[in-house]
Parts: structure tokens; sequence; C-alpha cells
């Protein structure tokens, strides 16, 4: 009983029986008790017939020819005067003297009436019709129906319905096989699917053959595997990488710092080791502090603490903290910034993400190039551009530059300082904001990255 196929099939089946066996019995009471109606109203007209017969012509030699044709018919008759007395009987009287003795014969309408209707205790349904002959009143005609006729029909219908009752369940049964394997095929491979989830193994394929909520549910599987599958090759470079980045500095200062141990060098040698040294600790340090920034963001552990921020004044600080940096580097930086311009963010946050960016832009900038930082308000929300014309980055890097230790120029990481995790955690603190990140970029062209925040 653990299987979902013979739950669904044993539900659909009390469910189908039931529904089948109310309607069949409303069905059957319906059929009887129109028969039966049926049989009465025949039996009435006949009986008004022969009553109208006898009113034309109220003699004896009517009388023996009506009695003489309902003792060849399934039904019988008995005629009386307005008495009661007994005038002609189809059969043997003491048969139904009883109807005759129970039954007053004041005030029967002109079209007769059912006098006994209960087919299924009594031996005969009986109606009872007036001879009458200009309102008056010369006699009665009863007809009698034995009522085992009426059982037979009913055993005969009932013999039809059962039949009818075996064919409904097999019938029944056959589709609701079919139906509950329908339903329960797709749930147990999606079962399988999901025990080789649970091993590891993301590989799996799923058909989405339907729109309805079991197309919905097989969808999100594989779209839970594709995701875990990538995740998990994320997972793996993410370690490869951290290992490589922090192998790199580590093997540099344990070089260095054996070989001032070992070795007698000059005191330039020893500073230009020292500086090596220092350098490798610095970009050590500031890896592993990037990494913890991460560590914060993945488990929602930093706490957004947001301020109403004008952001004219918040960028010309920007540009303050920058100026000797560009200057260095002989970069050309303008800063542009719609006034009276607020928004509400977090001030940290938000310094972390611009710098950020400017240092890489900076970075992929050459000698003497221009940079732009814009901020400006568009239907209540708060766009802020930043806009290089360095080297750019090529179409297919673009999807990636903003996954962990993505770097485009590999062969210049070291030089240029970069660890491929500022964009990540740029990124992270965007999405923090409820905010969105964009990037455009062709190459020998320049870049731009825009931000997009809801505006007060």
């Amino acid at each position: 009983m653990k299987k979902l196929s013979v739950k669904l099939g044993i539900m659909f089946f009390i469910i189908f029986f039931g529904l089948s066996t109310l309607m069949f019995f409303f069905l059957h009471e319906g059929i009887v008790e129109s028969r039966v109606n049926e049989e009465l109203s025949s039996l009435l007209a006949r009986g008004n017939s022969h009553s109208s017969v006898l009113a034309k012509s109220f003699d004896n030699e009517t009388l023996s020819h009506v009695v003489l044709m309902e003792s060849e018919s399934k039904t019988d008759i008995v005629v009386t005067n307005k008495q009661g007395n007994v005038l002609g009987s189809s059969d043997q009287l003491q048969l139904f003297e009883k109807y005759l003795s129970e039954h007053s014969n004041s005030n029967i309408p002109k079209e007769g009436k059912v006098i006994e209707d209960n087919w299924e205790k009594e031996p005969y349904i009986v109606t009872i019709s007036p001879i009458s002959n200009k309102d008056e009143t010369l006699g009665f005609v009863y007809m009698f129906q034995n009522t085992k006729s009426i059982h037979s029909l009913i055993q005969q219908l009932n013999e039809h319905f059962i039949l009818t009752g075996w064919i409904s369940v097999i019938l029944t049964i056959i589709i609701i096989i079919f139906l509950s394997r329908g339903i329960t095929k797709p749930l147990i491979k999606m079962k399988e699917a999901t025990h080789q989830i649970s091993k590891g193994d993301f590989t799996v394929t799923l058909p989405v053959n339907s729109n309805d909520e079991l197309g919905e549910l097989a969808h999100s599987i594989q779209k839970l595997a594709i995701d875990l599958n990538y995740l998990k090759k994320e997972r793996n470079e993410f370690l490869a990488s951290i290992s490589h980045e922090l192998r790199t500095p580590i093997t540099y200062i344990k070089g260095y710092a054996d070989i001032l141990r070992k070795r007698n060098v000059t005191e330039e040698e020893r500073k230009k080791y020292l500086s090596t040294i220092v350098d490798e600790t610095n970009h050590l340090n500031e890896l592993i502090k990037k990494l913890f920034d991460l560590a914060k963001i993945d488990k929602n552990s930093f706490a957004i603490h947001k301020e109403t921020i004008e952001l004219n004044s918040f960028l010309q600080r920007i540009e303050q903290k920058l100026e000797h940096a560009f200057k260095e580097r002989n970069i050309k930086f303008y800063v542009s910034c719609q006034n009276n311009l607020f928004f509400k963010a977090d001030p940290l946050m938000l310094d972390q993400i611009l710098v950020n960016l400017l240092d890489n832009a900076m970075k992929y900038s050459h000698v003497g190039a221009e940079l732009e930082l814009n901020a400006w308000g568009e239907k209540n929300k708060i766009h802020i551009l930043i806009r290089d014309n360095g080297k750019g980055i090529p179409e297919k890097d673009l999807p990636y530059i903003f996954n962990r230790f993505y770097r485009v120029d590999k062969s210049r990481t070291r030089s240029l300082g970069g660890s491929g995790l500022g964009l990540a955690i740029v990124r992270e603190l965007v999405h923090a904001h409820h905010a969105d990140i964009f990037v455009k970029s062709k190459e020998n062209v320049g870049t731009e990255f825009e931000l997009v925040f809801q505006g007060e």
C-alpha cells in the first residue's frame, strides 16, 4: 500500500464507484417508478375504455363480451352495479373481494382512479372507473393486474443494471490503471532523478511533455539539476582558484624568506626581497579580506544600514579620495551629478561599490585615458554610470565577469594586483540593496557599468 499508484488507484476507484453507485441508484429508482406509473396509467385507461363501452350499452351481452375480452388478457376485470353488487368477473371472485370490500364507491371521479398501487407487497394493482350515462352512475369497472408481471419487469431491469454495473466497474478499473500509471510514471522518473541528484549526479534529464503542474515540477527539477551542476563546477573552480591565489603569495614569501635566512645577501638585495615579501603579504591580506567579505555576504551575516544620501556631495568625496591615484596615472576623471538627488543606501557599501568599479576602470585604462562618473534621476530611479575608454572586455567574457576568481586578462593579473573577487563582491553588494548592475563593453573602445537604485 506504499506505492503512490496503488493509493491513487484505490482513491479514484472509491470516488468513481461511489458516484457511479449513487447515479445508478437514482436512475434505477426513476426507471422503476416510471414503469410502474406507465402500468397504472395503462390499466386505468383500459378500465376507462371498458366503462365507456358499457355506458353506451349496459346490458348482459355487452357485459359478457367485456368480461370475455379480459379473461383472455393479462389483466382481469370485475363489473359491479352502483350498489356494489358484482355483475361479472373475468376470474374467481374471491381473488378480488378484498379490494371490493375495502373500497368505497362514493366520490369516484369520471376519469377513474387508482385504488391500489402497492406493487411491492400486494398481489394486484387495482383501478376503478365509473360507468356513467348522462351524469348518472350505472356501475363500476374494477381493473386488476397481477404484480408478478411488474416484479418480472423489475427483475429484468435489475439484471440489466447489474450487468451494466459490472461492465462499468471493469472499465473503471482499466481506466484507473492507465490513469494512475500516467500520473505516477513521470513522478517515478522525478523520484529517480532526485535520487541521482542526491548522490551527486547532476547530469539527469527529464522530458517536459505537458504544461500542467507535473510539467512544471519536472522543469523545476531539471533546472535544479542544472543549477547544482553549475554550482558544483563553480565550487571546484573556486577551490582551485583560491588554492592557486593563496599558494602564489605564500610561495613568494617562503622563497624570499628562505633566501634571507640561509644566504648572505647584500643590503640592496635584502631590501628588494623584503619589499617583495611585504607586497605579497599585503596581497595575501587583501585576498583574505575579500574572502571574508564574500563569506559574510553568502551567510547574510552583514548588516545594511541605509541612510538618506545626497549623491552630489557623496560623489565629490569619492572624487577627492581617488584624485591622487588618477593623477599618478595621468587619467582624467570627470564627475557629473544632478542636483538635489537623494536616495537611501548604506554609505559604506556604496563607497565600496564605487571605489571597486573605479579602481578596475583605472587599472585597465591606459595613461592619458578619460574616466567619467555620472549620476541622474529618472522615473523614481537613481542611475549611476561609470564609463572609461580603456581596453574593454571581450564579448565572450561579459557573461562571466561577475563570477568569483574570473579574470579577463589572466596573464596580467599579478601585475595589476587583481584577485578576480572585486566584481563578485560589487554584484552581491548591489543586490543586497535590491538594485541592479548592467555592463556594456567593446574591446579597445571602453566599458560602461551602470547601477540602478530605487529613489526616494
